[in-house]
């Protein structure tokens, strides 16, 4: 990977690791917070490679509050498992009352 990537997502994962407890956001919010307005999918890219790097990656969901990126955990249910371990309701995949757990770094750093 080119180092201008990585650089992103180091800074992508400096972003994720504030996520509060209980909380979740989505790859576009990060993205225009790091004033990538279209790079939601590279944030998704991110994720997929922030294993071992003490990222919550859990708490980053599409727009809808699905759990799109739960393929990329170990076990069939992981990332909704994180989840509700931190008191955030998840219903046929998708965060229940998603604007009262939402997150958005724009707003909040």
């Amino acid at each position: 990977m080119k180092p201008e990537t990585l650089n992103f997502f180091e800074k992508v994962y400096e972003v994720a690791k504030q996520i509060p407890y209980g909380r979740v956001t989505s790859y576009g919010a990060i993205a225009n917070y790091l004033g990538a307005n279209r790079g939601a999918r590279m944030v998704g890219y991110a994720m997929n490679g922030s294993h071992n790097k003490d990222v919550p990656a859990h708490r980053v969901v599409n727009r809808k509050g699905l759990l799109t990126g739960k393929h990329h955990f170990d076990g069939t249910n992981l990332m909704q498992q994180l989840l509700e371990s931190e008191g955030v309701e998840i219903i046929d995949n998708q965060i229940q009352r998603f604007d009262k757990v939402f997150w958005n770094p724009s707003e909040l750093l």
